[in-house]
Formats: structure tokens, C-alpha cells, sequence
């Protein structure tokens, strides 16, 4: 890889870094792992009543997505947060008034419903553990029944037979870094071990005759598809087993044929149909990557997704003659998703947004060929036509590489320049996109101009860019997050000024933040780094078990990485701090474990330089409550208005 001028001396400096291993400054992740009076110590200070009333508007600017059908398409499902926190909700008709059907304070969501249309099923998590458990309900309301809900175990539902007597899920309750597959008989509450051997397994889709399409997760974009015959006890591979990849798969309309998305075969992913071990294109050979698809229950039409660069749209195939499908005329949309479709094939559910206006939900009835709005979205007191649009600009790498970045601004400021707010994306496999964004408003706003990349690593741009980070790869192209400031500070100057800069992001973005902070301190004048990994080597010994796994594949294996781990680790910088810091954490995070927020809170008040630190003690791997949410943005915004504008006002934050 071709490096600018002065870039190898710096490349061979981080190279020869000290590889000491790192001793965790903790153990353990969950809010367990901490004292609860250092909870209590960091919880959230109010906000000042301005700043909460101009979050909570922007917060009431809402839409429920494209949400699940019922069997027969005259009703619609759909999550909604109108209450402060995720709960389902119920139309009877396109446009009719919404019918709240769970409640409480826990996050709940819409998993299924039963063939017949009478039972939802249910998962609830608590404080953002990630531990969900699996509940029934009666379509109409009522009470919820128990399936399975354990401390400290995942219940994560697969499917409902299509006799609807049986309820299948996958759980780590034998083992943490395991899934085995169980059914529940609705009737009866019997439940039965279908599958159990060691491995993060799921159910990708099933045959009525009891046979299961298993996938086997071994990467954090990589498995194995096997299928499993119950009547046999017999399991027999079919794809990523002796060659491993990554494979997206269903059972397709023939005996034998799968339907699967992959960038085996090719730089983008593409749709094929496997069968006999011969590989037929179905979908168009494009230089954008295939999203997603999904077949239908009758295995008679593929819908898929396709990422232009940030933009989605939807297209459908015929599975007779692989022919693509005359699609619903939906209108002009920056993202266009297709949801639910019923079990006979009828009805399927469509989301389509744009940059000025809240997305909204669409039914289409393919056998009439009708298209029906179920859900006008609402903006009270807000003109969403006034809103930022994002454009799509690209900024150059030191090696010459263009990153993508979707930009908005506001419309002026005074004096000039405008700050900039550089916001990362998690995953690190994520994408930023265009579209409408509340939260993306908000900082516009208050007078930021927003920079959201897709540096490499980021989903949509072809298998390698999105490798281009893979464990110790990551050396190499880190220097991404340096290199957008290096621009923002030359494309956003005015009257001879370079702006201010900080930066931004949550999970990896908190990682990227606070490497931006250290590794490539001088870069960003402020930071704010929510739920972010401050030691790659900590984290991985932390995390949750079943993530561990995952993750190992993109950041790279404690044992043979661990040089290259700790040169990746903001805490090996942590000399290098200059510039002021905020950490927000959820308490019960079990994927950034809270120890990563106050071993770098601690490192970085010995340096003496400005930090925060915020610990949401009901929350996990990032805000999900109104409320939280509501103090985290405006913090964020605070730390930004006073180390980027000079703004003396704001809320003091714990020491």
C-alpha cells in the first residue's frame, strides 16, 4: 500500500510500539463488574430545560417502519417508541388508530405471529443486558405468558412451525459461548432439545417436514450451513464448512436448491441459486452490493435490497423463471426497505424515507396489485422540509484512497466558519447513509456542520474495503480517522479560518474517537466517545463470551495478535491526550464492558486533561430510553458547544 510522503516514518513508529501485554485493569462486564456507588458516582446531571425541550421536540418526529403482517394482511404490528421505550403496537386497518400492546419500562419487540393469527410472540430485554427472553400474547391483548426468560442467558426465538404447534429458539443456556436449539409446544408449555452441539448456532430457515437449515456463526461475517434432519439425528454440510466465507442462505423453491447472497463468487455481494454445486447468478451483476433478500413462504418470489453507496432500493425476482418482478410503484425515496410478507405470499409490508420527511409504511396486495399507506408518520411542531439534506462528498486518504462521507450543513453561521462534528459509525462493519435523521438534525441545528464517513471497514463498498480492517490489517488504514480532520479543517474553512473539529461516534465510532483522541491526538479539538473500546486486549478478555468469538475474526486473536492488539488500543497512547474527553457507558453493557469507559476516564484524569464521564445505570450497549437518550445527545451537544464554540454555559458533569 502506497503511503504519503512522512507516512512510513509514522507507520514504522506505531509498528515498534512496546508490545507488553496488558493486564486488565478489570474483569468482568455487566453492571456487576462495578461498584454501585461508582454508578451512582457518574449518573447523568439534568440537562438545562432549553436544550431538553429542543431534544425531546426532535425526538417526537417518529415513524414506525414497515413493521409485521398479520397471516391474513388486515392487521399490522410494528415497534414504536412513543412511550419513551420500545414497545408493539397495533393497527386494524390502514390508518387507523394505534393500539398500544405491551407496556412497561423493558424494551420489548415483535419476534412473530402464529400462523393462525391469534398469538404474538414476544422478546423482552432487560436494562439493555441483552439477555432477551421470549413471551406469548394473545393477538388481541391480554396478559403475556412465559416461554423462557433466564439471568443472564440469551432466549432468542427462530420460528413458529407451520402447523403453529411448535415454537423454536436457540439459547446459551447450557454453556455462554454456546447456542442450542429448542422447540416449545404452544399448548402444552413442553419443551424439547432439537439440536445441541457445541457452537454459536441458528435456524437461516426449515422444510415442514421438520428438516432445519442451521447456520453456525465462526466470524463476525462468516459460517457454516448444515442441514439438520431431526427424524435422522443426521446433520450434513452445505456450504462455508470445507471452504469458509461469508454465505447468506435459504432453502430455495426445488428440492435441493439453495437461494445465496454472497461476495464469494466476486468483489460485491450477489444473489445466486446453488444447486448440485453448480452456482447460477439470479441477480445483476452490479459494482453495489446485494444488502439482503428474502424469499417468500411459498418460494415464489426473492425480494432483495441492493446499497447503492448509502442508498437503498428494492427489487424482486420470480422464482419460476428468475425474471425480475413487476415491484409496486412506491414513491421516490432515499431508502426504500421491504418488510413482512404473509405466509401465502399476499401481502408484504414496505418502508420507504427520505431525507425531508419521516419514513413511511406501505402494504402492497400482489394479487391485486394494490398499494395501501397503513401509517401517516407524525412531526409536531417541527417542518421536516427544512431539514439538512446529506450529500455525498469523498475526502482523500493519505495512500490516495477517496472515503465516502455523507455531509450536511446548516445553512449559515455566525461568525464563520461553522464547527465541524466528524461522527463515526459503529460495527466497525456499519454503514453511514443519507436519509432522514432526527438525531443527524439536531446537531445541524446547533450549528455543526455533520461529517459521517465510511472509512474502510465499513459495509457497502465490496468485500475489500470491508476487510481492509481485518485484525492487524486495521494498521494500516487507522489513519482514515486522522485524515478526516486533516480535510474538514480545509473544506469547511471560511474568511481564511480552519473550523474547529470534534469528533463523534459510539460503539467502534467510541473506539475511533478515542483513538482519534490519542493515537492521532492534535487531529480533533474535543471528543465524546459513547459505549467505546478504549483497550482492544481488555475488551476482547471482557466482553460476553458468545461475542468474544465474533469479534476475534475482526479484531484479531488475544494469543498470535496480541502485538498488534495493544498497538491498536487507545490506552497504549494514552500519553498522547491533549484535547478535552467525554465517555458515556451503559452500566450493563455486555459488549463494551463499562471497564473500558473508567480505565480510560481514569488514565485520562491522570493526564489532567478535561474529561467526563456519564454511566447510564439502567442501560447497556448504548441509550434506548427517551429520557437517556435526551441526556446523552445533550451532553454530547454541551461538550461540544463549550470546547468547540467557547460556550461557558453547560451542566457540570461528575469528578
Amino acid at each position: 500500500m502506497a503511503l504519503r510522503p512522512g507516512a512510513t516514518l509514522a507507520l514504522t513508529a506505531l509498528l515498534a510500539l512496546p508490545s507488553a501485554a496488558q493486564q486488565p485493569a478489570y474483569q468482568g462486564h455487566g453492571a456487576d463488574s462495578v461498584a454501585p456507588e461508582v454508578i451512582a458516582k457518574f449518573a447523568p446531571p439534568p440537562l438545562p430545560s432549553e436544550l431538553s425541550r429542543k431534544i425531546q421536540n426532535l425526538m417526537d418526529v417518529r415513524s414506525p417502519g414497515g413493521g409485521q403482517l398479520s397471516p391474513d394482511g388486515k392487521r399490522l404490528y410494528f415497534g414504536w417508541s412513543v412511550t419513551g421505550t420500545a414497545q408493539v403496537w397495533r393497527l386494524d386497518g390502514p390508518n387507523t388508530f394505534p393500539i398500544q400492546m405491551t407496556g412497561g419500562e423493558d424494551r420489548t419487540s415483535l419476534a412473530d405471529i402464529t400462523p393462525d393469527g391469534r398469538t404474538l410472540v414476544l422478546s423482552r430485554d432487560r436494562k439493555g443486558e441483552e439477555n432477551p427472553g421470549l413471551y406469548l400474547m394473545p393477538a388481541e391483548g391480554g396478559p403475556m405468558r412465559l416461554v423462557q426468560h433466564l439471568p443472564k442467558v440469551q432466549t432468542s426465538f427462530e420460528f413458529v412451525s407451520e402447523d403453529g404447534k411448535w415454537l423454536y429458539f436457540r439459547s446459551n443456556d447450557v454453556t455462554p459461548n454456546s447456542y442450542a436449539i429448542y422447540r416449545y409446544e404452544l399448548a402444552t408449555g413442553k419443551k424439547e432439545t432439537v439440536f445441541d452441539e457445541p457452537g454459536l448456532w441458528g435456524v437461516a430457515d426449515w422444510k415442514s417436514d421438520g428438516r432445519l437449515l442451521l447456520y453456525k456463526a465462526t466470524g463476525s461475517m462468516r459460517g457454516e450451513y448444515w442441514e439438520w434432519d431431526p427424524a435422522k439425528k443426521a446433520k450434513t454440510p452445505l456450504l462455508g464448512v470445507e471452504k469458509p466465507g461469508e454465505f447468506r442462505a435459504q432453502y430455495g423453491p426445488k428440492e435441493g436448491q439453495l437461494v445465496v447472497v454472497t461476495p464469494e463468487l466476486g468483489e460485491y455481494r450477489r444473489g445466486y441459486l446453488l444447486e448440485g454445486g453448480k452456482w447460477t447468478p439470479v441477480t445483476p451483476e452490479l459494482k453495489w452490493d446485494v444488502a439482503g433478500a428474502g424469499i417468500d413462504r411459498p418460494r415464489a418470489k426473492v425480494l432483495y435490497t441492493v446499497n447503492e453507496g448509502g442508498y437503498s432500493k428494492v427489487f424482486g425476482l420470480d422464482t419460476k423463471t428468475w425474471k425480475p418482478l413487476e415491484m409496486p410503484k412506491l414513491p421516490p425515496a432515499d431508502q426504500t426497505f421491504f418488510g413482512s410478507t404473509t405466509d401465502d405470499g399476499r401481502y408484504t409490508a414496505f418502508a420507504v424515507g427520505t431525507a425531508t420527511a419521516p419514513p413511511q409504511s406501505w402494504v402492497y396486495d400482489w394479487k391485486e396489485k394494490k398499494l395501501t399507506q397503513w401509517v401517516v408518520p407524525s412531526a409536531p411542531e417541527v417542518d421536516t422540509k427544512a431539514f439538512a439534506v446529506a450529500t455525498l462528498e469523498h475526502y482523500p486518504a493519505r495512500d490516495g484512497a477517496q472515503i465516502p462521507a455523507f455531509v450536511r450543513r446548516p445553512k449559515g453561521c455566525d461568525p464563520a466558519p461553522c464547527p465541524v462534528v466528524v461522527q463515526f459509525h459503529g460495527g466497525p462493519e456499519g454503514q453511514a447513509t443519507p436519509g432522514f435523521s432526527p438525531m443527524a438534525q439536531l446537531w445541524v441545528d446547533a450549528g455543526y456542520v455533520l461529517v459521517e464517513p465510511n472509512v474502510r471497514g465499513s459495509e457497502g463498498y465490496g468485500k475489500s474495503w470491508l476487510d481492509a480492517d481485518n485484525g492487524p490489517k486495521r494498521l494500516g488504514v487507522l489513519t482514515d480517522i486522522e485524515d478526516a480532520a486533516t480535510w474538514a479543517r480545509k473544506a469547511f474553512a471560511a474568511n481564511g479560518k480552519a473550523p474547529k473539529v470534534g469528533v463523534l461516534g459510539g460503539s467502534y465510532g467510541g473506539y475511533s474517537v478515542l483513538m482519534a483522541m490519542t493515537r492521532f491526538a492534535g487531529a480533533y479539538d474535543a471528543g465524546v466517545s459513547i459505549v467505546g473500546i478504549s483497550s482492544l486486549v481488555t475488551f476482547l478478555q471482557n466482553t460476553a463470551p458468545y461475542r468474544r468469538i465474533l469479534r476475534a475474526s475482526e479484531y484479531g486473536d488475544l494469543e498470535k495478535d496480541k502485538d498488534a492488539l495493544v498497538k491498536l488500543s487507545a490506552t497504549s497512547y494514552i500519553d498522547q491526550l491533549s484535547a478535552p474527553l467525554l465517555l458515556i457507558q451503559g452500566a450493563s453493557d455486555p459488549r463494551v464492558p463499562v471497564g473500558e469507559a473508567l480505565q480510560m476516564y481514569d488514565a485520562a484524569k491522570k493526564k489532567g486533561v478535561p474529561t467526563g464521564l456519564v454511566i447510564f445505570p439502567d442501560e447497556g450497549h448504548g441509550a434506548q430510553k427517551r429520557e437517556n437518550r435526551v441526556l446523552q445527545t445533550g451532553h454530547s451537544i454541551e461538550w461540544f458547544d463549550r470546547y468547540l464554540k467557547g460556550k461557558d454555559a453547560g451542566t457540570p458533569l461528575p469528578n
